[in-house]
């Protein structure tokens, strides 16, 4: 795809954020098994998502990204797995009601083992160990055997994510997806809560459509859209020998792709084109995400964007944005007018849960919810003065009933953060307050609608 590119030509880069192993030998142990291995997704559903988010970029379709910030091994259950799928399949409806188009559901599910840190070390009183980099790395106890990396995690992250996706498959194509189970995907401590009380509506609504729609024919066992629906996997590219293991050629195209997952993405840490991260990704066929900050400048945009889509093949690239609230104004309309000036096709998406983390008094991390909000908002009136379409948002959120972020309707407090607080690494929206975000860029993609926002996109890409 790439002159002078290899899945391990990355090995003769600059590298951050990647753990150091203390046994070469076991870590070629654990590549070697995992080349063994069979994909976790196949190429064609990787274009197919591309496809997906060509419409995206186009205006015609909405990308809903959303997960766990680290997905764990002790916590590996149905239940969780089932309960994170409801919320974005809630999510869904509720946007696609509003913005009457297509919403790309992609979750942070099935290989979002690994993360970056900001110290590569941590210190406790006066012993100093390796960070927690994710389960996929080391474990999260604040001991020497713990902390200390072990290449074959990255095998069990295989395993572990190989089981989340046939429980995916299995919701989203066995009849759990049914648009006549709106009702069903109801969590409990939603049905005591406003955003659940207009779920509740929104539902009856639908549910009236969907019997005008049987009543002309168009019925779970005639029409597949009504009881399936396509659902992706994505993670932080961060481990590029897991990723090296994992690419494979496609047969039917020649083609390499990454079969971890069907989407990967770059972090604010590791995005200099210059580095191993990218000279990975820029060989692979799957969409490619990039996490820009405040630091991004617009020329370093236009470098990453050329080396990771030089052909501008739409859907390819999805640009995902975490400026924190107070930074939106700032520092992201001179990188959307650098890519509109130079003509790059892009899907714009929103992260408004990383720029927006604080200390609590009481030592939690947290996201004030109403900083979110106000990040979503913000973001969305900036594409609208700038002529452009926000396609996305990516956001870390659990189905549990989890006190991680503070406010919403449910007014979590800073005291009540210790509650439910139950995340490995960052804090996650729950259900209450995912439902209740949704509902708020639904009215915003409802009003992008009405005003034609998407669809002058749209005409401009035409």
């Amino acid at each position: 795809m790439a002159a002078k590119w290899a899945p391990n030509s990355w090995r003769a880069k600059n590298i951050k954020q990647v753990p150091v192993y203390t046994d070469p030998a076991a870590l070629e142990a654990a590549e070697n098994t995992l080349r063994s291995y069979p994909p976790l997704v196949f190429a064609g559903e990787a274009r197919t998502l591309k496809s997906a988010l060509a419409e995206a970029a186009a205006g015609r379709a909405f990308l809903l990204q959303g997960g766990d910030c680290a997905e764990s091994f002790a916590e590996f259950h149905p239940d969780n797995i089932r309960d994170t799928f409801r919320v974005l399949l809630q999510m869904s409806v509720v946007l696609t009601f509003a913005a009457h188009c297509p919403v790309i559901k992609v979750g942070r599910l099935a290989g979002q083992f690994a993360k970056p840190r900001s110290e590569p070390t941590e210190k406790q009183g006066d012993v100093e160990l390796p960070s927690y980099r994710g389960d996929s790395v080391n474990a999260i106890e604040f001991t020497e055997e713990a902390r200390n990396p072990d290449p074959q995690r990255m095998v069990q992250a295989y395993n572990q994510s190989a089981a989340t996706l046939n429980l995916l498959r299995a919701f989203a194509q066995g009849g759990y997806a049914d648009l006549h189970q709106v009702h069903r995907w109801t969590l409990g401590f939603v049905d005591q809560s406003p955003a659940g009380d207009r779920y509740k509506d929104l539902a009856e609504r639908l549910d009236d459509s969907l019997a005008f729609m049987a009543a002309c024919g168009l019925t779970s066992e005639t029409t597949p859209q009504i009881r399936e629906t396509e659902f992706y996997t994505s993670h932080e590219s961060l481990l590029p020998a897991y990723e090296e293991a994992m690419t494979r050629v496609d047969s039917t195209s020649g083609d390499w792709y990454d079969t971890s997952a069907h989407m990967l993405w770059i972090g604010d840490r590791t995005r200099d084109p210059e580095d191993a991260h990218i000279e990975f990704l820029r060989g692979v066929g799957n969409p490619i995400g990039c996490k820009c900050g405040p630091t991004m400048a617009p020329d370093s945009l236009l470098k990453v964007i050329d080396t990771l889509n030089p052909e501008n093949e739409a859907g390819r690239l999805t640009m995902i944005t975490r400026m924190g609230n107070d930074g939106v104004e700032e520092h992201l309309p001179k990188l959307i007018r650098a890519v509109e000036c130079e003509g790059r096709t892009v899907v714009w998406s929103c992260d408004p849960m990383h720029g927006n983390t604080i200390k609590a008094d009481n030592g939690y991390k947290t996201r004030p919810f109403d900083r979110v909000r106000d990040e979503v908002e913000r973001c969305f009136g900036v594409h609208k003065a700038e002529g452009t379409y926000l396609g996305g948002i990516h956001l870390e959120l659990t189905g549990k009933d989890v006190t991680e972020c503070v406010g919403g309707a449910q007014e979590i407090t800073e005291a009540g953060l210790a509650d439910r607080y139950h995340t490995h690494c960052d804090p996650r929206l729950n259900s209450n307050q995912s439902l209740e975000l949704a509902f708020l860029i639904a009215e915003m993609l409802k009003d992008d609608r009405i005003a034609g926002n998407g669809s002058a996109k749209t005409a401009a890409i035409a």
